[in-house]
């Protein structure tokens, strides 16, 4: 499961942060009062990924509205655990095929 540890709203002011597990990237980034957080599938990254496969929600800017986002980010991999799963296989094959 993705961590807080080591991971806090300042460093997210100067750079949007970036990630993946097992089939599912993360994207996090600040606007202002607003934490941005998205989940889509990989291989490609977030700018590369049709806005139609991208999850979003937003969270306040704040250390505790940064868990709240690391702890959605884990549910939506929990609800979806095969799905990523399947993914994470087939990346590699989506990527031959694009």
């Amino acid at each position: 499961m993705i961590s807080t540890i080591g991971l806090n709203i300042k460093a997210l002011k100067k750079e949007p942060l970036s990630g993946s597990y097992h089939g599912m990237r993360f994207y996090l980034s600040a606007s202002g009062d607003t934490l941005n957080t998205w989940v889509y599938p990989e291989p490609w990254s977030f700018e590369v990924t049709p806005d139609e496969q991208k999850e979003q929600k937003e969270f306040v800017f704040t250390q505790e509205g940064l868990d709240e986002a690391i702890v959605w980010i884990n549910q939506r991999f929990d609800e979806q655990r095969t799905h990523w799963e399947q993914i994470d296989k087939d990346k590699m094959k989506i990527v031959l095929e694009a």
